[in-house]
C-alpha cells in the first residue's frame, strides 16, 4: 500500500488515485537558460525513482514534466549572450537531455514547452477574467487578484494578512493589490511576443504550469511535484489559477524534494554556489552521482561534498563486487524468492513514501548474503546476485555488467593490465616478492586494485 507525504495536508497518506487505471503526475521542469545543477539533478532523479516504482504498482502512469522556455531569466541571458532565444533554449534543452541520459533518467511521457502551449494559456486567462479572478491593469498586463481566491495559502500555510504586511508596495504598479501576480505581460521592445486578446505580450511563469498540467492531465489530477523552493509562491499560485479557472480541486497530492546544500546553504544559481551536473560528471560517473542523490530521503536536505560522492562510489563498488562472476539457474532464483523476503521488504520501503535509504540498505543485505554464500553455494549466491541486480534496476542503478563497471574509467588497456598481472605472477612464482609488490603498487597508483583468489587474480577500479 503506497503512502506519500502530502505537502497539502502535512502528513503521510495512503495514495488513492482518482482513476486507479491511469495515474497522472506533473513535475515542474527546467527553466532552460543554463546547464542543470545538482539541485535540478535531485528533482529529476527522485521523480524518476518514484515513477519507476509507481509503474510497477499501477497499470498506467502518465508522467508530464514541462520545459519553461520563455521567462525573464531566459530573455536576460539571451541579451547577455547576444544570442537568439530559441538558439539559447534549444542548446540547453539538448544539454539537459544529455545529462538525463548520463543519470539514467527515463523520458517523461510528455515534455511540453511553454512556447508551444500559448493557446491553453489564453483560454485560462480568459476564464479567470470572466469569473472575476483576474483583471487587466492600465499598463496592459493581466493580473490575478489574490484576494478573490479565498483558499490562498492552503498549500504553504501562509496567512494572507501576514503576506500583505510584508509586501513591498510599488506606487507605480498597476496592481490593485501588492500580492497580485502577473498572468500576461505586455511586450517590451526586442522581446519575444505573441498576439492575444489583451495585446501583444508573453505569459507569466506561474500561468505556464497551470495551463500545461491541466491540458495534459485534466483539471483535477493525482500528483504535482517539484523542488521544495517552488511551494511558495509558484505552486500556491498554480492552485489559485487552476481552481479559479476550472472551479474544481486541482491536485490531490503535492510532493516536494528537499534542497541540495553546500555548507548548510541551499545550492542555487542566484547564490552562485552551484555545481552543474556536467561539473560533477567530469570527476564521477553518472551512476555514482545517481546513487548519491538517492542515498538520502527525498524530503531531507542532502549535503553535497567530495567526501559524500566518494562514499557513494565506494558503496556502488561493494554492490557490484558482490555480483561479480556469479550467475544462477531459474530454480535457484525461485528458491531465493521463496525463502527470503528481500524483494517484499524492498518494495515496502519504496511504498513508504519512497524511502530509498531503506531500499538501499536491503540491497547491501543481499550483497552480504551473496558474499557469504559465494564459496559454499555458488548457485544460491548467483541467485542473490541476480536479485540484487533486479532490485537495483528498479531504482535505476546496477545497470552495468560488474566487470564493465568495476573497470570503468581506467585509461590503461586491458591487455596492458593483463601483461602486468602476468609479470607479477611470474615474480611471485620466482619468490621475487619485492617485484610483485612493486607491480601491485604501480597499478594501484593508476587506480587499479588487484584481488587475489584461488581462481587467480582479477582487477577493478580503485
Amino acid at each position: 500500500m503506497l503512502k506519500i507525504y502530502n505537502t497539502l495536508t502535512n502528513q503521510k497518506q495512503v495514495f488513492k488515485p482518482i482513476n486507479p487505471s491511469s495515474v497522472g503526475i506533473y513535475v515542474c521542469g527546467m527553466t532552460v537558460y543554463d546547464f542543470c545543477h545538482m539541485g535540478h539533478a535531485r528533482v529529476l532523479v527522485m521523480f524518476d525513482v518514484m515513477t519507476r516504482h509507481m509503474r510497477r504498482t499501477f497499470p498506467k502512469v502518465k508522467y508530464v514534466r514541462n520545459i519553461t522556455d520563455i521567462d525573464d531569466k531566459i530573455i536576460n541571458r539571451s541579451i547577455e549572450n547576444q544570442e537568439d532565444i530559441y538558439t539559447l533554449t534549444n542548446r540547453f534543452i539538448k544539454a539537459m537531455h544529455e545529462d538525463e541520459i548520463a543519470l539514467n533518467i527515463l523520458k517523461p511521457d510528455f515534455e511540453p514547452r511553454a512556447t508551444e502551449s500559448i493557446d491553453q494559456m489564453y483560454s485560462m486567462i480568459a476564464s479567470l477574467i470572466e469569473k472575476g479572478f483576474a483583471y487587466q491593469g492600465k499598463n496592459g498586463d493581466v493580473y490575478y487578484s489574490v484576494k478573490s481566491f479565498k483558499n490562498y495559502g492552503k498549500l504553504s500555510g501562509k496567512n494572507l494578512d501576514d503576506l500583505k504586511a510584508g509586501a513591498r508596495v510599488d506606487i507605480e504598479s498597476d496592481k490593485r493589490d501588492p500580492l497580485d501576480f502577473v498572468l500576461w505581460k505586455m511586450a517590451k521592445p526586442n522581446e519575444p511576443k505573441w498576439s492575444s486578446p489583451w495585446g501583444e505580450g508573453r505569459p507569466g511563469w506561474h500561468l505556464e504550469c497551470s495551463a500545461m498540467s491541466t491540458h495534459h492531465l485534466g483539471n483535477h489530477f493525482d500528483i504535482h511535484g517539484g523542488g521544495m523552493d517552488l511551494t511558495f509562491p509558484h505552486h500556491e499560485n498554480e492552485i489559485a489559477q487552476s481552481e479559479g479557472a476550472n472551479n474544481c480541486s486541482f491536485v490531490n497530492t503535492w510532493m516536494h524534494v528537499g534542497f541540495v546544500n553546500i555548507n548548510d546553504e541551499k545550492m542555487s544559481k542566484s547564490l552562485n554556489n552551484f555545481f552543474t551536473i556536467r561539473d560533477v560528471l567530469e570527476k564521477y560517473d553518472g551512476e555514482t552521482l545517481r546513487y548519491f542523490l538517492i542515498s538520502s530521503h527525498y524530503r531531507s536536505p542532502l549535503n553535497f561534498s567530495d567526501e559524500n560522492l566518494a562514499s557513494a562510489k565506494s558503496a556502488l563498488t561493494r554492490l557490484y563486487t558482490a555480483t561479480r562472476g556469479l550467475s544462477a539457474s531459474s530454480k535457484a532464483m525461485d528458491q531465493v524468492t521463496m525463502r527470503f523476503d528481500y524483494e517484499k521488504r524492498f518494495n515496502e520501503a519504496l511504498d513508504d513514501d519512497f524511502n530509498t535509504p531503506i531500499a538501499l540498505s536491503i540491497l547491501f543485505e543481499i550483497a552480504k548474503h551473496a558474499n557469504t554464500e559465494r564459496e559454499d553455494d555458488k548457485d544460491q549466491a548467483g541467485a542473490l546476485s541476480e536479485l540484487l541486480k533486479k532490485l537495483g534496476n528498479h531504482i535505476g542503478i546496477m545497470r552495468y555488467d560488474a566487470d564493465d563497471y568495476l573497470k570503468m574509467g581506467i585509461e590503461l588497456s586491458d591487455a596492458k593490465i593483463d601483461e602486468k598481472i602476468y609479470q607479477r605472477e611470474s615474480a611471485r612464482a620466482l619468490k621475487d616478492f619485492a617485484m610483485s609488490d612493486q607491480i601491485r603498487d604501480e597499478l594501484l597508483a593508476l587506480g587499479i586494485i588487484l584481488e587475489d583468489s584461488i581462481n587467480g587474480t582479477t582487477w577493478r577500479r580503485k
